[in-house]
């Protein structure tokens, strides 16, 4: 067997000496974690919204407001024009989690003619901005929809429907 030169033991006798030393401290701290899980938001509809049946008077006018707000409450009180039928707001129904604020955005709606597909008539829609959520899941909560038209004696006759676009986040 070979011997190794002095010089070679003493450069590897530090090296051995620092592999058999004691291990440094070790330090432990500890972390919070936390997770959050939110349900998903769901918008289900419930019901349409209808203004009834208006009878345009004769003459020339303008600006005859015909609504119904999103509590409920209906509005016909221009004497050009006579509603009748029933009316409802529009109804939506939301899922989400409990006492959580849900932001509610709907714009305006273009009401189109049936007949007629150039004549429209634009819906200022009534809604609430946010609502807070008072359970998880089902059975959700509701809100409603409400808005008004504008009409004058040269609105064209015939049935006039459009579509909400609600759009609901956190």
């Amino acid at each position: 067997m070979r011997q190794l030169p002095s010089r070679m033991i003493i450069a590897v006798a530090p090296f051995c000496a620092m592999v058999d030393a004691a291990p440094v401290s070790a330090a432990t701290n500890i972390v919070q974690v936390q997770a959050s899980v939110t349900k998903p938001l769901t918008l289900a509809w419930i019901q349409d919204l209808d203004l009834g049946s208006i009878t345009i008077g004769p003459g020339t006018w303008s600006n005859a407001t015909v609504s119904i707000s999103r509590t409920g409450m209906f509005s016909c009180a221009n004497a050009n024009v006579t509603c009748s039928g029933s009316t409802q707001a529009a109804t939506y129904n939301v899922t989400g989690n409990n006492n959580d604020v849900v932001r509610i955005n709907v714009p305006n709606v273009t009401l189109v003619n049936q007949s007629d597909p150039t004549k429209t008539l634009t819906l200022v829609v009534d809604s609430p901005t946010s609502i807070t959520l008072n359970n998880s899941g089902k059975p959700g909560s509701n809100f409603s929809i409400g808005g008004s038209i504008t009409l004058n004696s040269s609105t064209a006759a015939g049935t006039y429907a459009g579509t909400f676009n609600v759009t609901i986040n956190y």
